[in-house]
C-alpha cells in the first residue's frame, strides 16, 4: 500500500499560477514560487495530501521547451526556492510530484546548442531522432530533425540512445536528492520509448521508497503503460470525457460503460489518474451545459475508481475556455488571498473539501474497496464502493434510485440524512441535479461531520440562490450546445477516410497517419460498435508516434 494509493491531488501550472512573463529572457531569477507558499495552507484546507506541479524547469516559454533539467525557471527562481517550497509541502503532510519532460527539449538545451554549432562533428547528434543534414526547417537550422506535435520548437530525444536514458535518469537522481521529490508526472508519455520508461521505472524504484511515476496518456489500452515494469499510473482522459459529456448528454449510461471498460483495462491494485479539468483542457464549470452539475460530477470523481485531482482554481468554479493560438485562459494567475473565505462561503470550494474529506475518513472503501454498479438510467446512477452507496442524479427534477443494501441505518456524508434499509433494499431520495454518499449509520467514523453540517446546513439555500441553477440556465443550452452541433458535420465526413484509405500490409511505422487512423478503427470495430465520438477522438490524433503506440495497444 502506498501513499498515491490514497491521496487526493491539487494539480498548479506555476507559471501561469504566479503570472510569469510568457517569455524567459533567462535574466535575474524572480522569487515568483514564493508566492505559492499561502497555497499550501488552501490546499491542506481542502483535505488535500498530494500536489502535482509543472513545468518549473528552466525553459523559453510555457515550460514544455526545457532549456535546463537541473535549473528552477528564472521567472520562478532559485533552487534554493523550490527545496524549501517542497520542504513546507511536506510539513503540510503534502506529497509533491513535478513534470518530466523527458520526450523532447527546448532548442536553447545544451545539446542542442552544441549540434547547431558543430552539426556533424557534434558528439550530440544521435541525443536527437532523425537529425538530416540534408534537410532544413522554419529556423534555417540547415538540418532538419523528429519533434512533438509538428513543433519544431520542441526537438525529440533519442531515448534508445544510452547516453540520453543515462542523462534523464541522473536527472531523477538529482531532483530527488535536491528537492526530495515524491514523484514524476511523464509528459507525453504515450510516445516515450518503453524500453526508456522501463529504464525510468527502475530508476524510480532506486532513488526513494514508493516514489510515483505517472504517465500523461490520452488513448489506448493504458495496461500498456501502467503496470509493474513501467509506469505506476496514467491519465485517465477515457473517463474525463465520460464524466462530462455524460453529464451534458444526460447520459449515465457513458460514463457508466467507461468504468467498466478501463476497469477491464488495468488491474485494480493499479489507481488510474482521475480529473474533470487540467492545464490542457476547459474548465469544467466551461465545460458544463448546466452548472448545476458541478456537485454530481464532483461526487463522481471523488467516488469512482481511481485517484482524484482538482485543477487549481476550479474548486472556486472559475471558467475557463480554449482559444484558438493560447491557453493563457486555463493557466490564469490567481491572488488567493481573494479567496480565503472560500472553503466557508463558496458551495463548490465547500464541496470539495467535504468530498477531501470523505475521501480521507473512507480510504479502505474509496481507495480499495470494490466497485459496483447497483441501479443505472440515463439520469440517475448508483453504485457501491467498500460499504458505502453512492448515488448522483443530473435531472432538473427530484428522483430517487433504489438499490440493494444490508438492513439498517444509513448516513449520508454530504447532507447528514437518515434512511433506513429493509428487506435488504434502500431506497435513496435525490434532489435535483445532487446526489449523496451514504455510509452505515454505525460504522463508528466521526471525521468529516464539521464540513457535513455547513453542506448540509447551507447546501440547499445556496443553491436556490445560484442563477445557474434556475431555468435561465435551461434557456442558455441551444446556445452552449451550439458550438457541439457545428462540429457534427465536418467530423461526420471524415468515415469517407476510413472507408478509401488502403491499409498495406506494412509495419505501423512505415504507415501514414491516415493509415494508421484507419488501422486504429478498424481494430475498434472488431471490439463494438464505433462511436462518433471515438472516430472524432483517432480523427483528431494526428500524430504518427501516439497513433503508432494506439494501434499497438489493442489486444
Amino acid at each position: 500500500m502506498a501513499w498515491y494509493d490514497e491521496a487526493v491531488f491539487y494539480h498548479i501550472y506555476p507559471l501561469g499560477l504566479t503570472g510569469a512573463p510568457k517569455q524567459n529572457y533567462y535574466g535575474k531569477p524572480e522569487h515568483r514560487l514564493n508566492t505559492l507558499v499561502p497555497w499550501i495552507d488552501h490546499i491542506r484546507k481542502l483535505g488535500v495530501n498530494a500536489l502535482y506541479i509543472g513545468p518549473l524547469f528552466e525553459s523559453v516559454g510555457h515550460g514544455y521547451e526545457t532549456t535546463d533539467y537541473r535549473k528552477l525557471d528564472s521567472r520562478l527562481g532559485t533552487n534554493e526556492d523550490l527545496t524549501d517550497f517542497v520542504k513546507k509541502c511536506h510539513a503540510s503532510g503534502i506529497k509533491v510530484i513535478l513534470d518530466g519532460v523527458f520526450n523532447h527539449t527546448g532548442r536553447d538545451f545544451f545539446a542542442f546548442k552544441d549540434l547547431k554549432e558543430k552539426r556533424e562533428a557534434s558528439g550530440y547528434r544521435d541525443w536527437y531522432c532523425n537529425v538530416n543534414f540534408g534537410g532544413n526547417n522554419e529556423y534555417n537550422d540547415g538540418f532538419s530533425y523528429d519533434n512533438w506535435g509538428g513543433y519544431n520548437l520542441l526537438v525529440k530525444l533519442n531515448q534508445r540512445n544510452p547516453a540520453v536514458r543515462d542523462y534523464i535518469c541522473d536527472v531523477i537522481r538529482f531532483w530527488v536528492k535536491e528537492f526530495d521529490i515524491d514523484g514524476i508526472r511523464l509528459d507525453a508519455a504515450d510516445v516515450l520509448d518503453f524500453d526508456f520508461m522501463k529504464d525510468l521505472r527502475r530508476t524510480a524504484d532506486d532513488v526513494k521508497p514508493d516514489f510515483w511515476l505517472m504517465g500523461e496518456v490520452i488513448h489506448g489500452d493504458y495496461s500498456r503503460w501502467a503496470n509493474e515494469n513501467t509506469l505506476h499510473s496514467v491519465t485517465n482522459y477515457t473517463l474525463h470525457k465520460g464524466l462530462y459529456s455524460g453529464m451534458n448528454d444526460h447520459n449515465f449510461f457513458e460514463i457508466a460503460h467507461t468504468v467498466k471498460r478501463t476497469n477491464d483495462m488495468v488491474p485494480s491494485h493499479i489507481k488510474l489518474y482521475n480529473f474533470v479539468d487540467n492545464h490542457d483542457v476547459e474548465r469544467i464549470s466551461s465545460k458544463l451545459i448546466n452548472k448545476a452539475h458541478f456537485t454530481p460530477v464532483h461526487i463522481l470523481l471523488f467516488t469512482l475508481p481511481g485517484v482524484p485531482s482538482i485543477y487549481y482554481g476550479s474548486e472556486f468554479g472559475i471558467e475557463g475556455k480554449k482559444e484558438r493560438f493560447s491557453d493563457d485562459s486555463l493557466r490564469p494567475y490567481i491572488d488567493i488571498s481573494e479567496h480565503r473565505d472560500d472553503i466557508k462561503n463558496n458551495p463548490c470550494t465547500k464541496l470539495i473539501a467535504a468530498l477531501a474529506g470523505v475521501r480521507r475518513e473512507y480510504r479502505e472503501d474509496l481507495s480499495w474497496g470494490d466497485y459496483r454498479e447497483l441501479c443505472l438510467t440515463n439520469r440517475q446512477f448508483a453504485f457501491g464502493r467498500g460499504r458505502l452507496l453512492i448515488a448522483a442524479n443530473n435531472d432538473d427534477n427530484e428522483s430517487s434510485v433504489d438499490v440493494p443494501a444490508a438492513d439498517g441505518e444509513y448516513k449520508g456524508l454530504l447532507y447528514g440524512g437518515r434512511l433506513i434499509a429493509s428487506g435488504g433494499r434502500l431506497n435513496i431520495p435525490l434532489p435535483p441535479n445532487d446526489g449523496e454518499i451514504y455510509a452505515p449509520a454505525d460504522d463508528g467514523k466521526k471525521t468529516g461531520k464539521t464540513l457535513t453540517h455547513v453542506i448540509s446546513e447551507e447546501k440547499k439555500p445556496v443553491k436556490e440562490e445560484k442563477p445557474v441553477k434556475e431555468e435561465p440556465v435551461k434557456e442558455e443550452k441551444p446556445v452552449k450546445e451550439e458550438p457541439v452541433k457545428e462540429e457534427k458535420p465536418v467530423k461526420k465526413e471524415k468515415p469517407v477516410k476510413e472507408e478509401k484509405t488502403v491499409i498495406p500490409d506494412i509495419p505501423y511505422e512505415e504507415m501514414t497517419v491516415e493509415q494508421l487512423q484507419a488501422v486504429i478503427l478498424q481494430k475498434m470495430a472488431k471490439n463494438g460498435p464505433v462511436t462518433d465520438q471515438m472516430r472524432r477522438d483517432v480523427e483528431n490524433n494526428i500524430w504518427k508516434d501516439s497513433l503508432i503506440n494506439w494501434a499497438k495497444s489493442f489486444r
